[in-house]
């Protein structure tokens, strides 16, 4: 019996979403703006030249990116070898929480709560509640913020006065900054199970820990101990289906934590993205026939995307790259890979927000031919696994 490895990496997405003038992002593409600027040279810091991901190409990822967006990449022109194609969203957000459900079978057909852009952001007797609740002396920030400059105008008040750093963004998520040491993890992700009480009765999806180390601006930096509080998904995703037919899901990276541990056997979690594929590569030995190993690769959305790293977010790329022989390689006969990603993230575009765009679809395994899927649902994600885990 056969086994899937479906790699999410997350916001790669490859522009040419119909309804982006709707978000502000008609014209956005992560990865053709990365190939261009890598191609132009403006994308020198730590790598140089094009943009050098040859085995993502040959499963199709120019190719994608052209049937996506209708232009070509710079440099990534391989005739694909593996099933490809590029997926199109319908749910209304352009978040990881919308993007990982749909991937798994299930759109979001009821819009998530959003903020406004005022400060404060939140309700005041929202934040009373939660201030009371956890026990904390208050809180800071209260806004709209980029989750790296906000540990620099707000990191030292913190840790003077123990009151954490409550900020949302573009998602519908309430974030929750506070340093590991002087305020304490416990404390933190107390904090947040309690705000999850609160804010998700207003459909918001995720309540998200961001602990912190360092002592002053420009050292904080965040630690790998994040944990989402995310609402429960609905029934009937692909996770369910795989527990339903006697199979294990296998989650790696925040997978556990989008769908809310709901039928999630086990959880692997690493400092970073190649701390991950470890954790993936490792499951060519360890996975049962029927399982799922389903992976998030957060760090080009949360340190390149977000930041507007462009030759960050290509040296991501080529890293991943450069190691994806290492478990094309250690596939059974009757495995399946399967590459994707939850929206874009476009480091050329103004803002540090999500970008929405269709996102490659790059399937291989000993057994797969090359076959064009064209224009899909993401949801053709959780058809494909489905199929062939043989799920009820």
């Amino acid at each position: 019996m056969a086994r899937v490895f479906l790699c999410v990496l997350d916001s790669v997405g490859c522009g040419g979403a119909p309804d982006a003038a709707r978000y502000g992002d008609e014209g956005s593409n992560t990865l053709l703006h990365i190939a261009e600027a890598c191609a132009a040279g403006r994308a020198e810091d730590g790598r140089s030249g094009p943009l050098k991901v040859p085995n993502l190409d040959a499963l199709g990822l120019g190719a994608a990116i052209t049937l996506a967006s209708g232009k070509a990449s710079p440099g990534l022109s391989a005739v694909p070898t593996g099933w490809w194609g590029a997926a199109q969203e319908v749910s209304a957000g352009k978040d990881t929480q919308s993007g990982h459900w749909e991937l798994a079978g299930v759109p979001v057909t009821r819009d998530w709560h959003y903020f406004p852009r005022t400060e404060p952001a939140f309700p005041a007797e929202l934040m009373a509640e939660l201030v009371s609740r956890a026990g904390i002396p208050g809180s800071l920030a209260n806004n709209h913020a980029s989750g790296t400059e906000v540990l620099d105008r707000f990191g030292l008040e913190h840790i003077a006065t123990g009151k954490p750093i409550v900020y949302t963004s573009a998602d519908s998520v309430v974030q929750i900054a506070a340093h590991e040491v002087h305020f304490g993890l416990d404390l933190l992700l107390e904090t947040c199970r309690i705000g999850a009480d609160i804010f998700h009765p207003l459909n918001v999806g995720r309540i998200i820990a961001r602990p912190f180390i360092g002592e002053a601006p420009g050292s904080f930096i965040r630690t790998a101990n994040r944990k989402d509080f995310a609402i429960t998904p609905p029934d009937g995703t692909i996770c369910d289906r795989v527990v339903a037919s006697g199979g294990a899901v296998h989650a790696v990276g925040k997978i556990g934590d989008i769908f809310a541990m709901k039928s999630i056997s086990d959880v692997s979690k690493g400092e970073d993205d190649m701390a991950l594929f470890d954790h993936v590569l490792a499951f060519t030995d360890k996975a049962r026939p029927g399982d799922l190993i389903f992976a998030n690769f957060i760090e080009f959305d949360s340190l390149w995307g977000h930041r507007r790293n462009v030759a960050g977010y290509a040296r991501a790329l080529e890293a991943f790259d450069a190691r994806l022989p290492e478990l094309t390689a250690h596939l059974c006969p009757d495995d399946l890979l399967i590459i994707t990603a939850d929206h874009g993230n476009d480091p050329t575009w103004p803002g540090t927000d999500h970008t929405r765009e269709r996102v490659p679809v790059l399937v291989t395994g000993p057994r797969v031919t090359a076959r064009e899927l064209g224009i899909v649902p993401f949801t053709v994600v959780a058809q494909l696994t489905a199929s062939h885990l043989s799920c009820r």
